[in-house]
């Protein structure tokens, strides 16, 4: 047992040294001061650094198959009237959405940036006395309204009781609605009163969009669209008389829910345009983010770039449409964020590597700066006593 144990002895790799053989040093001191105020040093950075999230990224190919596609805007433009500004949608599965109101806030703006008069978009009119009945009487006393729509009906039945259902009747017969001023709906709404009212405004206009996900666009224009020789117009052509000023400000531009990082480029993008006419396009890449947070929270969103072009009527486009359009396309692979802090092991490891390290050199410099002392006060005593 005794032989085992002087064994466990010899295998010592801390043998101890009796306390009468040390010599401590004024060099000693202030290096070993000096080299725990270090350890301590890197131990905190290395404790904040553990205690701080990191992301993991990765790519995959995205597989996910019958999902929307959430738009947040907010788009101040501030030489179009809000009466004449509208919004469509479009994608390539043929779906078409025009001049949507839904979750759309619109504020009138002045000349300043000043906002006049902030207002959800609606669907439907104010309601109206008297009004000029289909068969070209006035509105009687408990007599059903059926309003004309002037031409543009799709069958005997039809009625429009609002100047929006005539823009809409209009629209799909593939008509401009140019002669306003005597259509008994929007003349007894004040509608062209209200263009003409607006005059010198802008318009701020903020909500959300829900499109498939898929590749298409939505654009900011003038007017109602309608298709007419299969090219894509606007009704309201007429009232913007000294033609359209698309200048615009991209107060913000988001393509799913805000997390911790994104990036959106389009953010506080601003256009004045130089030209009287002409179409501003944005060309979007779409990229799928899944975004987990530090407590497993998960985030499903978009990140995008974005190229952008002008094209101005000048160039001998008779056709094109003057707005804002957003193109955008989804990209096949998709980015997963993960927040992770360090591995506890790893974080030990660290921290012992810094004190032994340290140690370690500390130890050598003490050793070469006591060596030196030592050597130096030989030399002292030599030339004292030769």
């Amino acid at each position: 047992m005794d032989s085992i144990l002087q064994k466990l002895r010899n295998l010592d790799a801390y043998p101890k040294i009796n306390d009468d053989f040390f010599s401590r040093t004024l060099s000693g001191g202030i290096i070993t001061l000096a080299s725990s105020l270090l350890i301590l040093l890197l131990f905190f950075s290395e404790l904040r650094l553990y205690l701080h999230t990191v992301t993991e990224s990765k790519l995959l190919v995205d597989a996910s198959r019958g999902e929307t596609l959430h738009i947040n805007f907010d788009v101040t433009f501030p030489a179009i009237r809000c009466s004449l500004l509208s919004l469509d949608t479009m994608d390539i599965s043929g779906e078409q959405h025009f001049d949507i109101r839904h979750d759309i806030v619109k504020k009138r703006i002045d000349a300043h940036g000043h906002v006049i008069e902030a207002k959800k978009d609606g669907i439907g009119a104010p309601k109206i006395e008297n009004p000029l009945q289909r068969h070209g009487g006035r509105l009687e006393h408990n007599e059903k309204y059926c309003g004309s729509c002037f031409g543009a009906e799709m069958s005997d039945d039809d009625c429009c009781n609002s100047c929006d259902e005539v823009r809409d009747a209009y629209r799909k017969k593939g008509w401009a609605l140019t002669n306003a001023d005597l259509i008994d709906q929007c003349k007894r709404e004040g509608f062209i009163q209200k263009i003409k009212d607006e005059d010198g405004e802008g318009c701020n206009i903020e909500g959300s969009l829900e499109v498939n996900k898929v590749a298409g666009n939505f654009h900011f224009v003038s007017g109602k669209s309608f298709h007419q020789s299969n090219v894509h117009v606007h009704d309201l052509l007429v009232f913007q008389t000294d033609g359209y000023n698309i200048s615009h400000k991209i107060n913000k531009l988001a393509f799913g829910d805000y997390f911790p990082g994104v990036l959106n480029p389009l953010d506080g993008v601003q256009w004045m345009q130089e030209t009287p006419n002409g179409m501003y396009q944005y060309f979007i890449k779409v990229v799928p983010t899944l975004y987990t947070n530090i407590k497993g929270r998960t985030i499903r969103s978009n990140q995008y770039s974005v190229t952008e072009h002008f094209k101005s009527s000048e160039l001998g486009r008779s056709q094109l449409l003057p707005g804002v359009f957003f193109f955008y396309d989804l990209s096949p692979i998709k980015v997963t964020l993960k927040e992770e802090h360090a591995p506890f092991l790893h974080f030990m490891t660290h921290i012992c590597a810094i004190i032994g390290g340290i140690f370690t050199v500390a130890g050598l410099i003490d050793s070469f700066v006591y060596h030196g002392q030592r050597a130096m006060k030989k030399k002292m005593e030599i030339g004292k006593f030769g």
